[in-house]
């Protein structure tokens, strides 16, 4: 993993579409924006693992 520092309204990027933006750091939170094309989804992990397991839950519907 590699870890960063950053200030706020500085950027990361990621290859050649992916800019992340420190929006603003607040006590023990970090605002972050992401920029990222269309096709690449961009998800809360929380989200993530949603996604995952209904996913999951559907293709073993589909083995029954």
């Amino acid at each position: 993993m590699l870890v960063l520092s950053r200030k706020r309204n500085q950027q990361i990027i990621i290859g050649d579409g992916i800019v992340i933006t420190i929006v603003d750091i607040r006590n023990d939170k970090v605002r972050v924006g992401i920029d990222a094309p269309e096709h690449v989804p961009v998800h809360r992990q929380e989200v993530y693992d949603a996604i995952q397991r209904n996913n999951q839950a559907a293709a073993e519907q589909l083995e029954e």
